[in-house]
């Protein structure tokens, strides 16, 4: 009887413990963040969230799913990539797309006329993920937008020289930034001869030219209703690129006369005078073929790209510590890093058709991860912050080693101590080396009941002791470690 019951308990516990039947992994499209990864993608926060504290912007946080109507006719071609989610209570919801259209939400409920405001959160869109390319189901984007009526083209020479600023505070180098303007892609399709409700799909064929050659772009605006006397005429504009003040020439002596584009131009001509103002021409490029496949876009638009980069000549393999699902793109380029443009008429879309005009950049966080850290020396990087390491010669004293670690955290000092009642000398040491903590606390068994701590800065040149009272322990850490 004894026998069978411990045979019954034992297949019990196979049973608890086996492997479970499902992959364990995360859903495709997305990726776990952790330890040396987090430490790069915080230090590109940090430094976005820095330049747009430095020009006004003020953050704010939107939900994570919208009421699907906000969101739907929205992005064009790409609208079938939003994320929908089921009928929960009568609501019909989505994940957001972007943080653009949340935004233009957020202001047209608040009746806001005026703001700078940026917004670092997670987006999804439901795309067939190229993680090798930093193309992901989930991925964080680092916006920055100016809304309200100002005079023209001031804001939008800000926002590239926020953008520019952002790509060189993070070290992104190789990057050009692609400028064009819808008024002068659609004054182009008009005076090209195509229809005005075939505009915005011969602009998202126009957008694939940074991946496709033109023979294959011209056979999709065949395929898009235009004819091949168009698309011809369409290919003597949309393959010029230069400064802004080569292509305005060009476009100036053309036989592009009608009134779209001569607004576009003439904002053009006074950005040029604000780009140089603030020094940021020369990583421009106005590009005619851009074209942004999304909706609301009405006046600039641009994107930042970064140059393909070749692997090292020595390389026959990728290195193993890159992850193999994100960093491949370091060696082949990643394309658009950041992108944005004007949009004057989004908010008026949530407001009885006020319009608040809007201009934005969007940084996309995943992307520029991907080329911080295959630039990066991985094993220089510690993942924990601990500073201080508490303990004990001789006795436990776990008690008097929590007193001192809480009086250290009670002052700002960042410190751990062994979770042992009576931890032995060396793994308290390993424990400091794992945490890589740069000065330990020690109790000694004779020094501590006389009030007395001890002082020592760790590494493996570092011999330095000292011997000091338990009341001056804070203003002498704070000073060792230059607080």
């Amino acid at each position: 009887m004894i026998k069978r019951f411990i045979t019954t308990m034992s297949k019990k516990a196979a049973t608890t413990t086996k492997t479970p039947d499902f992959l364990l992994k995360t859903p495709k499209g997305t990726k776990d963040w952790a330890d040396k990864d987090m430490i790069i993608r915080e230090s590109i926060f940090e430094k976005l969230t820095t330049n747009f504290k430095k020009h006004g912007g003020v953050t704010i946080d939107t939900p994570v799913f919208e009421l699907r109507e906000i969101l739907t006719g929205k992005y064009g071609e790409d609208s079938k990539l939003i994320y929908n989610l089921e009928d929960q209570g009568g609501e019909l919801t989505s994940l957001r797309y972007d943080l653009t259209v949340p935004f233009a939400r957020f202001v047209a409920s608040n009746n806001i006329s005026n703001i700078k405001r940026y917004h670092i959160a997670k987006v999804y869109r439901r795309d067939q993920p190229a993680m090798t390319k930093g193309r992901m189901r989930e991925f964080y984007q680092c916006d920055f937008d100016i809304a309200g009526t100002y005079d023209l083209m001031i804001p939008d020479s800000e926002i590239l020289n926020i953008l520019i600023q952002g790509l060189n505070d993070l070290k992104i180098e190789n990057f050009k930034v692609k400028l064009n303007h819808r008024k002068i892609l659609d004054g182009i399709f008009e005076a090209c001869g195509v229809p005005e409700e075939d505009i915005r799909k011969v602009s998202s064929a126009i957008d694939k030219l940074d991946k496709s050659p033109w023979e294959v772009v011209k056979k999709e605006i065949l395929e898009k209703g235009q004819s091949e006397e168009i698309a011809d005429k369409i290919w003597t504009f949309v393959q010029h690129n230069g400064s802004i003040r080569e292509v305005i020439e060009i476009l100036k002596n053309s036989d592009l006369q009608n009134e779209t584009a001569k607004q576009g131009l003439h904002e053009m001509e006074v950005l040029a005078d604000y780009v140089e103002a603030f020094e940021i021409q020369n990583y421009l490029k106005f590009d005619l073929s851009l074209a942004r496949g999304l909706d609301y876009y009405t006046g600039l638009i641009y994107e930042a790209v970064t140059e393909a980069s070749a692997p090292p000549k020595n390389l026959k393999e990728k290195p193993k510590d890159l992850a193999a699902d994100d960093d491949a793109s370091a060696y082949v380029g990643v394309g658009s890093i950041a992108a944005g443009g004007r949009y004057d008429n989004l908010v008026g879309m949530f407001s009885n058709n006020k319009s608040i005009p809007c201009v934005g950049i969007s940084f996309g966080v995943e992307r520029l991860f991907s080329i911080i850290k295959q630039k990066t020396d991985l094993t220089k990087i510690n993942s924990q912050h601990t500073d201080v390491y508490v303990m004990a010669f001789g006795n436990g004293f776990l008690k008097e080693r929590m007193s001192i670690s809480n009086k250290l955290w009670k002052n700002g000092i960042n410190c751990e101590f062994l979770y042992k009642e009576k931890g032995n000398l060396r793994k308290q040491f390993e424990g400091a080396e794992k945490s890589g903590a740069k000065l330990a606390v020690i109790l000694g068994k004779e020094e501590f009941p006389q009030g007395k701590l001890k002082i020592k800065m760790l590494g493996q040149d570092n011999n330095e002791e000292e011997t000091i009272e338990i009341d001056d322990l804070v203003k002498i850490v704070e000073s060792k470690l230059n607080l």
